[in-house]
């Protein structure tokens, strides 16, 4: 069992020989939980990289392509209606 300091600026020190045995380098994140015991740390995972050839086609659209000009005149024309019956 290793032990460690709160310093006066509320900081910790993880002993090397646990930041060496989870590969926990500068930088890394933690989510700091209260529990009965005292204080929980784990380390946050992020989510991986996402590429667009993993997820283009998930939103099940089947017609032909559309222009960003397109889209944004159907956004307009969809908000100008619901503001004609009263909503947003």
């Amino acid at each position: 069992m290793e032990t460690t300091r709160l310093s006066s600026k509320g900081q910790l020190v993880l002993p090397k020989a646990i930041r060496d045995a989870d590969q926990w380098s500068e930088g890394t994140e933690f989510v700091v939980e209260r529990v009965p015991e005292g204080v929980l740390l784990r380390p946050v995972h992020p989510l991986p990289v996402t590429r667009l050839e993993d997820v283009i086609g998930c939103a099940g659209f089947r017609g032909p392509p559309r222009s960003l000009a397109a889209m944004q005149q159907a956004i307009a024309r969809e908000v100008k209606a619901r503001r004609g019956r009263g909503r947003y």
